[in-house]
């Protein structure tokens, strides 16, 4: 289970190649675990979402490493896992690993996907990765061209996609029983956004690697807001351009997993979008998007709204729809189906009264995190690979890159250009900070 040896100065060589649209030398073949062995798994970013991602690998596989900025953060996982050599640095951990590791999850902030899943990769390591995968589109795309091209075991960390509820929604699309579906609705209830400006810098917590925090993104001094807190970390970058892609990166992929599923959605060739006036540091607390799918061999056209919209979007109220938990509206030539992670219901419900429901054929999940860990073994693909949940990706940050380009445009996804609008350009591409590998993608 090891792979040719390639330093990290050569991996991060070849990742600034990537933007340049070349290649130097080859890649590592994958490593492979036999389907009995347990894999050795390095984990980067482990206080947060990255605990439990943590918790959900270290049940079956050896955990040999571990890599966090924030040794406060990062201290319970450090102590579950004493065995596991620890790091601050995951470039130093992938070039001191690289021959003990099989594959690595990535759950730092969206900021900071691309670099480490990159390098990863590069190396031949089977990669986990937080969504919304990465931070632009081309960096998305880059990605998943690398997975493909290395024949790497993937998954995003979408994990509703296991759960029963959904599969039976998907499943009731499929199967006609709303007839043939022309639209849908995603939303996410939300006003989260806007969290304000940082009142005070002050020098970061000692336990707190602040530079490597930043990463490749635009350098700000630390500070803390009205209450004291980190302005940015741990948890409100999430609302800031430079780092994070707010409630629609944040909710995005798992809420558009639904109809991406359901009807075999990859890129879509139309987005637009309208909201309040852009903030060009912070993200809205409401936004609304539309995306515009060509038909292929097994429907027709479809036109996906997505939102973040306190009490979801208004058709709600004009059709008198309700159903706890919803998310999703579906409509269709005969019928439509609300439904969310949890819950769904089938309107009119006159119509639907004597409904059947089909005969389950989506098998149930042998667990999300196991999906993976079985693929890396030579199984399966599993369900969120990045061939799946690359172009629902680009798409969430497509939502964006319209709403700061402010309006929309038509999509060539063979090319990532956006035609009649030139403004969309500068947030489709990524450009990192020096000493970060600095290029224009």
């Amino acid at each position: 289970m090891t792979s040719s040896r390639i330093t990290r100065r050569e991996a991060l060589q070849t990742t600034a190649a990537l933007g340049a649209g070349l290649w130097l030398g080859s890649s590592a073949q994958p490593t492979r675990a036999a389907a009995n062995e347990k894999l050795n798994v390095a984990v980067i970013g482990i206080g947060g979402r990255g605990s439990a991602n943590l918790s959900g690998v270290g049940k079956t596989e050896n955990i040999v490493a571990l890599c966090d900025v924030d040794e406060k953060r990062a201290g319970k996982a450090f102590e579950r896992y004493p065995k596991a050599k620890k790091y601050t640095d995951y470039r130093r951990m992938l070039d001191d690993m690289e021959n003990q590791i099989d594959a690595v999850v990535v759950s730092t902030p969206d900021h900071t996907h691309f670099h480490p899943s990159m390098i990863a990769m590069t190396m031949g390591k089977h990669l986990y990765c937080e969504k919304p995968m990465a931070h632009s589109v081309w960096e998305v795309r880059e990605m998943t061209k690398l997975a493909a091209k290395n024949k790497l075991a993937t998954q995003l960390g979408m994990q509703r996609h296991a759960l029963s509820n959904m599969h039976r929604a998907v499943e009731l699309i499929q199967s006609g029983a709303i007839g043939d579906v022309s639209e849908v609705y995603s939303w996410v209830s939300s006003s989260r956004g806007m969290p304000g400006q940082p009142v005070k810098t002050v020098p970061p917590p000692k336990t707190l690697d602040w530079d490597l925090w930043i990463g490749p993104a635009k350098f700000r001094p630390y500070a803390v807001n009205k209450k004291g807190e980190g302005a940015l970390a741990p948890y409100n970058w999430r609302f800031w351009w430079d780092y994070g892609t707010g409630e629609t990166g944040n909710w995005g992929c798992h809420i558009l997993d639904i109809p991406f599923w359901a009807l075999d959605l990859k890129y879509p060739t139309r987005v637009d979008a309208s909201g309040p006036k852009l903030d060009a540091e912070q993200t809205p607390r409401d936004m609304q998007t539309s995306f515009a799918f060509p038909a292929n061999d097994k429907r027709g056209a479809i036109k996906l709204h997505w939102s973040q919209q306190k009490g979801g979007p208004a058709i709600l109220k004009e059709k008198g729809l309700k159903l706890k938990g919803a998310n999703n509206l579906f409509i269709g030539s005969k019928g439509m189906l609300l439904t969310g992670f949890g819950s769904l219901k089938l309107f009119p419900e006159k119509t639907f009264a004597n409904f059947k429901a089909p005969e389950k054929f989506i098998p149930d999940s042998p667990g999300f995190y196991k999906e993976w860990t079985d693929a890396c073994k030579g199984g399966q693909p599993a369900t969120c690979n990045f061939d799946y949940s690359g172009p629902l990706s680009e798409t969430v940050l497509l939502g964006n890159t319209a709403f700061r380009a402010g309006g929309g445009f038509d999509w060539d996804a063979s090319t990532l250009t956006a035609k009649g609008n030139d403004n969309a350009k500068q947030y489709l591409f990524s450009k990192f900070r020096k000493g970060w590998e600095e290029f224009t993608s």
